[in-house]
């Protein structure tokens, strides 16, 4: 499915590359196994096969199979194996292989993972990295393409993160895999293949854990999404211009902790805002992150907070995703109702 970024010219030589976001996402891996002798991948197929989606392809070859280890299907022995191994000062980074694959380690997860640093009183924080491949748009079925983030979102003690550009997925991973604090990385799956150029010997530095960025300058209005929904809401922005509509577009990265500084700067500015993600909307991220604005952007607000988001059914068979995920047209009615004729 890929050739690792080891294999190219491009990266001997330092120059940029097309590279995939599956490239630097194995590419974060080995560089952070490679600098520190703590950090350990394990989960499901991560070892032979390289991992479904072939993010892990060579770990096991380059650091060995006890460095990169293929694990039995039992999500929660996973995880929990990840915490007895934070606990005697490893960094391990565990692969979920689905979304919803994940959802039998919750457990360890929400009781252990989320709690060990406020239980011990700060002694022993546990630095493990789970990454999830999450979202829909790949042709999958339900458990192969849930958008499981707000139960993350909901478990204090964790930090969620997810990467919507090539730069991101690099820089991103190797910070949570340097975080003392547990970290859920939401790799979306539609985007493993998108590429970018990039310099995998010299990275650009990108934003850290935390803080959002605004990918697209407008002033009519905000657009506020993360992941597989960015690129959705770039091409909404730009398609907006026939109408006379000049988006932002702010892509969070960062869930938990939630920057609400950027957030509020912008809506502040276009007055107007519009969530959109995959995940159901009934008490979905996009419903916190509307309170936030409104608590703090009240004032400014031109028009009521409105959210794009999946249906809240489980997620439909793939002859059905294209309507049930979020997408230009349906990004672009929400904008539509934002009352414009308020400025009239």
């Amino acid at each position: 499915m890929t050739t690792t970024v080891a294999a190219t010219a491009g990266e001997r030589t330092g120059r940029a590359v097309q590279a995939t976001m599956a490239q630097a996402l194995g590419r974060a891996l080995r560089d952070a196994m490679a600098e520190d002798p703590a950090v350990h991948v394990l989960g499901e197929d991560v070892g032979t096969l390289g991992g479904v989606f072939r993010v892990t392809d060579g770990l096991a070859k380059e650091f060995g199979d006890d460095r990169c280890t293929d694990t039995p299907l039992a999500e929660a022995g996973i995880l929990g194996a990840a915490v007895g191994m934070a606990m005697y000062g490893l960094r391990p980074v565990v692969e979920m292989q689905f979304d919803a694959f994940a959802y039998p380690a919750f457990e360890q997860l929400v009781s252990h993972v989320a709690k060990m640093r406020n239980r011990t009183m700060g002694a022993m924080p546990l630095p493990i990295t789970v990454r999830i491949p999450y979202g829909g748009g790949i042709g999958g079925v339900e458990h192969h393409s849930d958008s499981s983030e707000a139960y993350y979102m909901a478990t204090a003690g964790l930090h969620v993160v997810t990467p919507a550009t090539v730069e991101d997925a690099y820089g991103l991973l190797r910070a949570s895999i340097a975080s003392d604090d547990p970290v859920v990385f939401l790799e979306p799956k539609r985007l493993y293949w998108a590429k970018a150029a990039w310099s995998p010997e010299a990275p650009a530095a990108v934003e850290p854990i935390g803080r959002a960025v605004v990918r697209r300058p407008g002033s009519s209005a905000t657009l506020i999404t993360y992941g597989p929904s960015l690129p959705v809401c770039l091409e909404a922005a730009e398609a907006a211009t026939a109408e006379g509509w000049d988006l932002e577009v702010v892509d969070l990265r960062s869930l938990v902790p939630f920057d609400d500084e950027t957030v509020a700067a912008s809506v502040r500015r276009t007055g107007r805002a519009v969530v959109v993600h995959e995940s159901p909307g009934f008490a979905g991220p996009g419903g916190e992150i509307a309170a936030r604005i409104t608590e703090r952007c009240f004032h400014h607000l031109e028009a009521p907070v409105l959210r794009v988001a999946g249906f809240d059914i489980p997620y439909p068979p793939p002859m059905q995703e294209r309507h049930h995920l979020p997408g230009v047209d349906r990004v672009l009615d929400a904008v539509a109702r934002l009352q414009w004729e308020a400025e009239s």
